[in-house]
């Protein structure tokens, strides 16, 4: 039987920066309750593939065709 540190089996912590490597080694630590770690860059994927509060939208992408405006 694995023995419970507090009242928690797992943890989340969610920011919208990112994590130190000690961040991720503390939450994988032996003996210590899971933690699972969510940055923002997780975050925002999250977000966008469940659809919640974003909306996603296609920008067009222009190159300039340099050769065009020279005779100008």
């Amino acid at each position: 039987m694995r023995e419970r540190v507090g009242r928690a089996d797992k943890g989340l912590i969610i920011t919208t920066s990112t994590f130190t490597a000690d961040a991720h080694r503390e939450a994988t630590r032996d003996g210590a309750p899971a933690i699972d770690l969510v940055d923002g860059e997780t975050l925002c994927e999250l977000l966008r593939d469940l659809k919640l509060g974003v909306t996603t939208r296609l920008v067009p992408e222009i190159d300039i065709e340099e050769g065009f405006f020279r005779g100008i």
